[in-house]
């Protein structure tokens, strides 16, 4: 026995008699192994496992968080005497003990990282923060996480707090410091204490030692190096069906059978562009599609022949999304294939959905979920995928949640922010709630339009300001009480619809003839923005890149582009500016370096400072940068929509540019091995000196699918008018 111990000794030094020298490693007062391995050229893994009985290091609990990946041991040892340094991919770890810590260099020596353990029974970890912090999931406090001691609680906690304006928390222990590290802490569960020089990661659970802290540490170069490291280990998002890009029309209690189809109806007739129609569950409404909490039989009140209704609205080319909750909280499984008689599993608890899902149903919204654990938060998750694979194997799956957790993403679940009400704060909040979401959470992340719980701020102005800014979320869906306000003519009907609250909204605002036409405005614009929209969900897919993305993301160096959380970009090439204040007249923002042009007057004005722009209600501030090549499609009504004419290749002139376009047949699962003929790659490329546009295949693109795809290329701001082509395939140049 001491032999063996001895040799496990001898593998951090070399072994001596002089028991002086015996510096062993101690977390919370425990003796603990350590171990560093190599995830990547950019990610470590370091694990400080306490010992048990029989000096054997405690193992790291299995998560569906994480996806399967290579870790290559690099070091392994219980004392370090003196220092020991150890090269994990391009960084040099430094240890030493008493306290325990453990200093991250890059390759040039600078100082990337210090993790101290402190000695202390609380099990502790310290670690630098000297630029802004992002991440760390959804809500809570913006938009630089330092400042504020975060809980890690997940859910709709704290009513009215934090919940009204912030929205639902969904914590994912994952940073990203904007000089130059990001940190996963994948276990033990715990709170993180920013509001010090130093941030402070302390364990929850009672006896700290009893679970190994297992961190991901990672260096980048680039902003978007930190989250290709974070789906390495996660998993890559999926792509979501083409028709999740269009806008969603959420319903609360029906009014009676011929509600669901009228409305619909409604959107075709006013030529509002609409691509889902989504129903909530009667116990959260008085008439919902279903008989109650957790229900998937259709309420014959609203609902008397679901499959002729559902037909109805297929007619209408709308997919139909059904609400469902009250899941049980230990649900379980890693797959949908194993055996197993519990109804907790998952496999079992998706055969009740399956009479709906023979009807045609298109999605489902599994709400609430603050109660499950992270795994079954992740199972629920994995059961809204896969499940709906088995009915129908071709077709991609999609789902809206309230809750998740890191790896969601990877299930194609969607996460919106919860139950927020109607204020003005909220909105304002959002935005950077948003952009941490995005970060450390999902790509996929929206929330109700309007705001869920209507106040007295609940007017026509907010609901209008919401609009802009949520046609510019992935998910694009209205939905709260009062909710006939929530339909894009809603707010000049002189009615609200069904009052399942307080009654607050200004009479007033029930005939306000503005709110249409802006919603139209930014419906068209979502809609024509299709091809540059799904090319972002490819990014996501590939890189990890939400669509909606802070300004730090693409302009790192700017120190005063890593402290805004209340605008950002739209892929590379748009930055967006909400209005968030009532009567606004002016938006002060700010422009990186380079020159921007204003989308809606085409005025250009030289980035690195800030600038008021002059709004009006109809007027969100949008700005392209110089190089931006933007393809416009014409307005369609859903996305599906076949259309006769070009789609426009927007030049925004000033420097050369470059665009990727991605496209394929919106809704099947070929895009995950290039298995779908229609898939198309175009790259485009833009010499400003010589004014001349090159288009030319992808060499990720395996074959043209054949035919011609019709292109009208124009500069923005020239006199000279579009030119149009054909390209079928083939290395063409456009002179302009």
């Amino acid at each position: 026995m001491l032999l063996a111990l001895a040799g496990l000794l001898c593998v951090s030094r070399p072994c001596a008699g002089d028991d002086t020298n015996h510096n062993p490693v101690l977390r919370a007062g425990a003796a603990c192994e350590i171990s560093l391995g190599e995830v990547s050229d950019r990610t470590a893994q370091l694990v400080i496992s306490p010992l048990d009985d029989q000096g054997k290091p405690a193992p790291i609990p299995t998560s569906a968080a994480f996806g399967p990946f290579p870790v290559t041991e690099k070091f392994r040892g219980r004392d370090i005497v003196g220092t020991k340094e150890v090269q994990v991919a391009n960084m040099r770890f430094v240890m030493k003990t008493q306290p325990l810590t453990i200093s991250v260099h890059r390759s040039d020596g600078t100082l990337l990282q210090e993790l101290v353990l402190e000695d202390t029974t609380s099990g502790g970890m310290s670690f630098h923060m000297d630029a802004p912090v992002y991440g760390l999931g959804e809500g809570e406090h913006q938009f630089d996480r330092r400042g504020t001691n975060y809980e890690m609680i997940n859910g709709q906690h704290g009513w009215p707090g934090l919940l009204a304006t912030h929205g639902a928390t969904i914590p994912v222990p994952f940073l990203i410091g904007a000089d130059g590290w990001s940190m996963f802490v994948r276990g033990p569960w715990g709170q993180f204490d920013l509001r010090g020089q130093r941030g402070l990661f302390v364990p929850r659970k009672r006896t700290p030692g009893g679970e190994p802290l297992t961190v991901y540490i990672s260096e980048w170069d680039q902003p978007a190096d930190a989250l290709a490291e974070y789906i390495r280990f996660t998993g890559h998002p999926v792509m979501p069906a083409k028709w999740v890009m269009g806008y969603m029309q959420s319903h609360r209690t029906l009014l009676g059978p011929q509600d669901a189809v009228q409305i619909a109806q409604t959107f075709r007739d006013k030529k509002l562009p609409c691509d889902a129609v989504i129903y909530l569950g009667t116990g959260y409404c008085p008439l919902g599609w279903n008989l109650g909490h957790g229900s998937l039989e259709f309420n014959t009140n609203s609902f008397p022949r679901p499959a002729e209704q559902i037909k109805a609205l297929h007619d209408l080319n709308l997919k139909v999304v059904l609400h469902i909750n009250a899941a049980p909280r230990n649900l379980f499984g890693s797959t949908m294939t194993e055996e197993s008689t519990s109804p907790f599993y998952i496999g079992n608890y998706w055969k009740r959905h399956l009479a709906d899902m023979a009807l045609g149903v298109d999605g489902w919204w599994p709400d609430d979920g603050d109660e499950l654990p992270i795994e079954s938060r992740l199972a629920r998750h994995l059961c809204y995928y896969e499940g709906p694979l088995q009915a129908r194997p071709h077709t991609r799956p999609w789902s809206l949640n309230r809750n998740g957790y890191a790896g969601a993403s990877r299930y194609g679940g969607w996460i919106w922010s919860g139950d927020t009400q109607s204020r003005w704060a909220t909105l304002a909040a959002h935005v950077p709630v948003g952009l941490n979401s995005s970060l450390s959470l999902t790509p996929f992340w929206g929330s109700d339009i309007g705001g869920f719980v209507p106040t007295r701020e609940l007017t026509g102005e907010l609901y209008a300001r919401w609009f802009e800014f949520a046609a510019f979320n992935p998910l694009f869906r209205s939905h709260g009480r009062t909710w006939h306000l929530r339909l894009p003519w809603g707010w000049n009907t002189g009615e609200m619809g069904p009052i399942e609250d307080r009654d607050v909204v200004d009479r007033g605002e029930l005939h306000n003839d503005k709110i249409e036409p802006i919603c139209r405005r930014y419906l068209e614009l979502r809609y024509r923005l299709l091809p540059y929209n799904y090319t972002l969900m490819r990014e996501s897919f590939d890189l990890g890149l939400p669509a909606m993305r802070a300004l730090w993301l693409h302009y790192p160096t700017d120190a005063e582009a890593a402290k805004i959380g209340d605008e950002y970009l739209w892929g590379r090439d748009l930055l967006i500016a909400p209005v968030v204040e009532k009567g606004a007249t002016n938006r002060h923002l700010y422009l990186p370096a380079g020159t921007w042009q204003d989308w809606w007057t085409g005025a250009r004005v030289e980035g690195g400072k800030w600038v008021d722009r002059p709004v009006d209600l109809a007027t969100m501030p949008i700005y392209a940068r110089a190089g931006a090549i933007i393809p416009l499609d014409p307005i369609r009504q859903y996305t599906a929509q076949p259309v006769t004419e070009p789609t426009n290749i927007r030049i925004y002139p000033g420097t050369n540019g470059d665009f990727t376009l991605y496209d394929d047949d919106g809704q099947s699962m070929g895009y995950r091995d290039g298995s779908d003929a229609s898939t198309i790659w175009i790259h485009f490329h833009w010499n400003d000196q010589a004014q001349e546009l090159t288009m030319q295949p992808d060499p990720r693109m395996k074959k043209w699918p054949g035919g011609a795809r019709a292109y009208a290329v124009e500069i923005v701001g020239a006199d000279s008018k579009a030119k149009t082509v054909s390209f079928v395939g083939n290395k063409m140049a456009v002179k302009l």
